[in-house]
């Protein structure tokens, strides 16, 4: 006789809920709506908020989304829960939802934490019957939607591949040990959000001294295969939006490499440069710059006392 913890559900009779209805919940809400599963309730801190709210109350009307008043209730029922939320939240969004998932559902944690931090929430999950398993998006979101690389692990990852395949999700398991996946994801980090973080020092300070152009042309030159001026604007215009979320998950990659043994010196500088960004943000600073603009407009809006 076979294990009912074995049986995945089929995909079309799903009931699916977010934890997290920001960019990522939203994107994945949406396709997993029109994907045509049973349902798809989400809850998002932020939902009280009277503006944020009020968009995501908007988008989740538009997506045929179900909007929950806690993620007790989002995850009450659902086959499988998806944690989308802020690197420092993974861990409260596991507790929260742990206690109301129904036995033998799915958490898929796509959160960028440290392999502790994803291992800590697996035993919360594990611990009321549920069964966790942890993923590392490898990309930004928004150009893929929710055929995002991803790999996935945990001793329950392979069980919930078929699923996430029949679901629209591009997920390939990196490991039956939870932490492997994350481990993956922080170590790349530190290169992406690094190089985010250097291109914004060095093209505001080579913008203070009206040397811009030498230095994108001496950059083209050692690395031809990059546009410097739209990867710059790219890296610009994601860290304005995100730099927030970006400076939490560097901390979480501060965090693994203190867990492998020795301290994340680039890692935490990262997160700092990240979190000066979403400060400047935050105070106003980039209020009115187009979200298509390019980084010139960024860089002359970082008051000369902030830089």
């Amino acid at each position: 006789m076979s294990d009912e913890r074995t049986q995945v559900p089929d995909a079309a009779r799903m009931a699916i809920a977010l934890i997290g209805y920001g960019e990522v919940g939203g994107i994945l809400g949406q396709a997993l709506a029109a994907r045509g599963v049973a349902s798809v309730t989400a809850w998002d801190i932020l939902l009280p908020d009277a503006a944020r709210g009020a968009a995501m109350r908007e988008r989740a009307r538009r997506d045929g989304v179900e909007l929950a008043s806690d993620a007790a209730s989002a995850v009450a029922g659902a086959d499988l829960v998806i944690s989308a939320v802020t690197a420092s939240a993974t861990r409260d969004a596991a507790a929260a939802a742990a206690p109301a998932m129904r036995a033998g559902a799915f958490l898929l944690d796509l959160n960028s934490a440290s392999p502790t931090t994803k291992a800590a929430c697996g035993t919360l999950v594990n611990a009321t019957g549920g069964r966790y398993v942890e993923s590392a998006v490898m990309t930004s979101v928004p150009p893929y939607g929710i055929r995002v690389p991803m790999l996935v692990g945990g001793p329950d990852a392979a069980a919930l591949a078929p699923t996430l395949a029949a679901l629209g999700f591009s997920a390939s398991v990196a490991s039956a040990e939870l932490g492997v996946a994350s481990a993956i994801k922080m170590c790349r980090s530190v290169m992406i959000k690094g190089m985010e973080a250097i291109v914004i020092e060095s093209y505001l300070a080579a913008r203070r001294y009206g040397i811009e152009g030498e230095v994108l042309a001496s950059l083209a030159e050692t690395f031809p295969g990059i546009d410097w001026e739209r990867q710059g604007s790219w890296f610009w215009t994601r860290v304005v939006q995100h730099g927030k979320r970006r400076a939490e998950e560097m901390r979480e990659s501060a965090a693994t490499m203190r867990e492998a043994g020795f301290e994340g010196i680039m890692a935490s500088a990262i997160a700092e440069r990240h979190q000066w960004v979403a400060d400047l943000a935050a105070g106003g600073a980039f209020d009115g710059v187009p979200r298509d603009a390019g980084w010139r407009e960024f860089a002359d809006r970082v008051p000369r006392d902030e830089s």
